[in-house]
Order: structure tokens, then sequence, then C-alpha cells
């Protein structure tokens, strides 16, 4: 019998947030092109200024952070596993997950810092992020309390976490029956498609963005059609590719759903969004039992998921921080989620 609903694995953060009219952000297609930034957009300072800061926001984040306090508020029995350091930092960590109501799993690192991040915050919402990984990355197998391990769905957000750890627990989590997302970072990332196959295979849903998804298969940020068709081949169960503000695509391998976003009343951090929607997607195939194995997902189960997690996602941005605007179950009832232009063809 499971004794989770859901556990979250990946990283755990102390973020620091500094808002000032002074940053702002430039666009040029070089930064990109040429210099090797991930975007065209730039966070430009003066140098050798002070900068004013009008705000500091202290707050927590972090992967299995995020999409743990999504699931536990929308009433679900949650646990996260993470990394820590014995320090204040990992302190204020496990307070906020306890005050949502998660269990925590957490190793303590007692030499390595709990990672820590400081956020430059522009008006509009974009920020540049400085990132120290510390304890994060350093989850071993002897960190992983096995016999807890038990829960019906595992959410991977796993940041730096060493492959051949990754690759154990989605073999013991997939070993036990249980349904697997996988949101891949930077690191699984680079392993190309080849190297990342086999826990690919074993995910119920794999998550990702379109930049990441052109990064994983080496296909073209452009060429659209094919990145789906080779990693519609590749992935166990449902495929999710995120586009920022162009919404989602969703496929099942039969039928691909396409949405748009939920208008936002405002833009204040953009942090999160992807665990955000994420979490938000699973949480909606939670509340209907969705399995989402290949080829049998309930087409309206698929679009109650892309409305939670793309209202999720919008209403976390209105407000500063990773977690803060995380939708309640009764939260995401409201009037203002009830509808969203979703289309589904047939592949």
């Amino acid at each position: 019998m499971s004794k989770f609903d859901v556990i979250t694995i990946g990283t755990a953060t102390q973020d620091v947030y500094l808002k000032s009219k002074q940053f702002c952000a430039l666009r040029d297609v070089h930064f990109k092109e040429k210099l090797g930034f991930l975007s065209s957009e730039a966070l430009i300072l003066p140098f050798g200024s002070k900068i004013e800061v009008e705000d500091v926001y202290v707050t927590t984040g972090g992967g299995a952070a995020n999409t743990a306090v999504t699931f536990a508020r929308q009433g679900f029995k949650t646990a996260v596993l993470a990394k820590i350091g014995k320090d204040f930092s990992g302190r204020v960590i496990e307070d906020e997950l306890e005050k949502e109501k998660v269990t925590l799993l957490l190793a303590r690192d007692p030499k390595e810092r709990t990672a820590y991040s400081t956020l430059l915050l522009t008006p509009k919402g974009e920020r540049t992020i400085f990132v120290y990984r510390g304890a994060s990355e350093n989850l071993k197998a002897n960190d992983v309390p096995w016999q807890k391990l038990k829960s019906k769905w595992v959410y991977f957000a796993p940041g730096g976490i060493n492959f051949p750890l990754l690759e154990t627990l989605v073999n013991n989590f997939f070993t036990q029956g249980s349904f697997i997302a996988i949101n891949p970072g930077r690191a699984q990332i680079s392993r190309g498609l080849r190297g990342l196959r086999n826990v690919i295979q074993k995910s119920n849903v794999f998550i990702l963005n379109r930049e990441e998804a052109s990064r994983l298969t080496g296909i073209s940020y452009r060429d659209e059609k094919r990145i789906f068709s080779v990693l519609d081949r590749a992935v166990g169960g449902i495929l999710v590719i995120t586009d920022a503000k162009k919404g989602v695509k969703v496929s099942d391998g039969i039928n691909r759903w396409q949405a748009g976003s939920f208008k936002e009343k405002r833009v204040v951090d953009r942090t999160g969004a992807g665990d955000s929607f994420g979490s938000g997607f699973i949480a909606g195939l939670m509340h209907k039992g969705e399995k989402c194995e290949k080829g049998i997902c309930n087409p309206e189960n698929i679009a109650y998921a892309i409305r939670l997690g793309s209202a999720n996602a919008t209403s976390n941005i209105e407000s500063i921080g990773a977690k803060t605007g995380l939708l309640t179950r009764r939260g995401f009832a409201a009037s203002r989620w009830g509808k969203l232009g979703i289309t589904r063809r047939a592949l």
C-alpha cells in the first residue's frame, strides 16, 4: 500500500530576491548567437555603480520544494526528498515545507551549505539568477530513505543529482509500479536522448520546455514537428512541451493537445513557472485518477490537467517567489480558471 500520494525528488534552495527599477533587460540577437547566452535578452547593469534596491524578499525554492507545495495545496499526501545543509537556510526550508504539511525526507549535509540563489528582478518580472548549488547536488544513495519511498506518483525535478542515482531511483519506482513524472534539468538534458533513454522510456509523463526539447534531441528549435516525432517515439507515456507565453502542447502518441495560457493580471516574477505548470498538470491527472499510459488517456482528463497546470503557472507569476501564488484546490475552482482554449487533433 502506498505511503504517499506523491513524492517529489530534486532540489531545495533558499531564494533572496532583489527588486529594483534600475534593473533593465536589453534584447539583442548577438547575445544568443555570438555570446552563447540561453536567450537574446540580457540584464544590463552599470559597471562600478551602486544600484538602489526597492525591495528584498526572502523565500525558498528548488524544483522538489516548489512542486511539493503544489501537490500539498491540492490536497495530496506529499513528501519531498532533497539534500540541504545543517545551517540557517536549511532550517528555513524545513519550516516552510512543514507549514505546507509536506513530509520531509531531507538529507542534511554536515559540510556543504544549503543551495542558495540571489535573484535580480526587473519591474516587468524578468530575472537573472545567481546560483550556489551547494548540498543540493550531493544527494547520494546512502542519503535516501529507501524503505519510505512508497508512493502512487513520483515527480522528478532532479537538478544536478548524479545520473546513476537518478536512474536507480527511477528503476526503484518503476519496479514498484509507481507512476513516474520527469522534468529534466540541464545536467540530464546534456546527456542527450541516447544517454537519457532508459529513464525516458520508464516515464509516464515527460515534461520539458521547447528549448530543452531542442537541446535534448539535437533538432532545431524551429522544427517542432520533428522534435515531437522523435520524442513521441522515445517517451514511454505522455509528452508535455511548454513554450512560455505561447502555452503548451501535449502528446500521448495518438492525439495532440494544444493550449494557450491564461491572461495574467500582472507579471511580477516568472521564477518557478515551469515547476508550477508541471506539478499542476500532474495534480490534474491525479485528481482524475488518470494513469496516463501511452495512448489510453481520457481526452477530458488531459484537458483538465492542462487547465490546472496553466492556471497554477499563471497564478504563480503574479507574485514574488516560486511558491507564493501556487493554487489550492479551492483556488482553482474560481471562475477565472474555468475556461481555456484547448484543441485536440489526431496524429
